[in-house]
């Protein structure tokens, strides 16, 4: 009797006891509204600020190639040099020609002085005088083709000698010294591309464009709107990238075949780890959501019509269920911008066990950051 006796005295009693009859235990925590930032988690890739095909405007010979191929140009850099022997006999032919039609023009203009004088005091018929009047204006007219033509040589000339039009990097050449390169010909010679900074064009659905529309416009998200959104990137490799760019354009049309909309942000790219074509993970700063709620996604459940729903502790210790809308993720919690309520006790463990309407008995639990529930059984168990 006396070792019956130390045994129940060793045994726990009270609050610590097992559940009443016909009552589930659960897990929960309360629920409190706070500020979360917002984010918006979009697809991007690549693209060059600018891009520059270099292409010939003369006939011509490749003579020599003035740059390295994958380096850095200027704008104004010499990059090919064309044969330009016939370009300079051109050019010459036609200030050679220019300076005829000077002294044509002069020699009328000397004749139509002449015979103005000579009108004036009828010595010579009007008719003389008219006709002087039209071979000055002949010959003046020879003389402006005369110079239009020493300008069309002096472009070709200097056409013979291609140059950068914009700074960049150069890709490879698709000539050689010898080359035979033809005015404005469809393949390009090689290609210029501005990298830094660079663009990269993000997607997002017309739909979630509405959805944050609608946040700002009901004062839940507060954002600076003198400042542009900042973007960060995570890289095909799963690394972050160093620098953050901010959004530059958003195209104001939407596709009318996939529904979606671009947006194009720059960022600094001055070690060239940002190459055109790449895939990359942006995400895009929208600001802070105000008054919502971080509910545990374990706690979330959603039904054939995809409508959330949350399990909550009513004040009679029943189960009650909420259909809650949500606004994206933070960590591993669903942002919740209605149908939750502050100091709702939310069921995060052993709802799968009690159905709307169930007497419940309510366990104070936390959630670590991996999601997992510990539960502190002598809190609540004797409610």
């Amino acid at each position: 009797m006396l070792l019956l006796a130390l045994v129940g005295a060793c045994q726990p009693s009270g609050p610590s006891g097992p559940p009443p009859a016909g009552k589930a235990e659960v897990g929960t925590i309360t629920l409190q509204p706070t500020s979360v930032p917002r984010t918006m988690e979009l697809p991007g890739r690549i693209i060059a600020l600018a891009t520059a095909e270099i292409r010939p405007q003369v006939n011509g010979i490749v003579r020599k190639i003035a740059f390295k191929e994958g380096r850095v140009v200027k704008a104004g850099d010499v990059l090919y040099e064309l044969e330009d022997a016939k370009f300079k006999a051109a050019y010459a032919a036609a200030a050679a020609a220019v300076k005829k039609a000077e002294a044509a023009t002069a020699g009328a203009q000397t004749a139509f002085d002449r015979y103005s004088k000579l009108g004036e005091s009828n010595a010579v018929a009007a008719q003389t005088v008219d006709d002087s009047r039209s071979t000055l204006l002949q010959a003046e007219a020879s003389e402006e083709a005369a110079r239009a033509d020493l300008e069309t040589a002096r472009i070709n000339l200097e056409n013979a000698t291609i140059r950068a039009p914009i700074d960049g990097l150069i890709g490879v050449s698709s000539v050689s010294v010898g080359a035979l390169v033809t005015e404005n010909q469809t393949a390009a010679l090689a290609t210029i591309r501005q990298i830094d900074p660079i663009n990269v064009d993000l997607v997002d659905s017309s739909a979630n464009l509405l959805r944050i529309r609608e946040d700002v416009d009901s004062g839940r998200l507060g954002q600076d709107l003198g400042k542009p959104p900042a973007v960060r990137l995570t890289l095909e490799n799963g690394k972050a990238y160093a620098e953050t760019g901010v959004v530059s354009l958003a195209e104001p049309v939407v596709s009318e075949t996939t529904g979606t909309f671009t947006l194009r942000a720059t960022f600094p790219n001055s070690q060239r780890i940002l190459l055109p074509g790449m895939f990359v993970q942006a995400s895009v700063d929208l600001g802070t959501l105000n008054n919502a709620f971080l509910v545990p996604q374990r706690a979330v459940t959603r039904g054939d019509d995809g409508v959330a729903t949350i399990y909550v502790v009513s004040a009679a210790n029943k189960a009650e269920t909420k259909r809650i809308t949500t606004a994206g993720t933070s960590g591993n919690n669903w942002i919740v911008t209605d149908g939750a309520s502050p100091g709702d006790r939310l069921i995060v463990d052993g709802f799968q066990k009690v159905s709307a309407g169930a007497d419940v008995v309510p366990v104070e639990a936390t959630i670590d950051e991996d999601g997992v529930v510990d539960q502190d059984l002598k809190a609540e168990s004797g409610k």
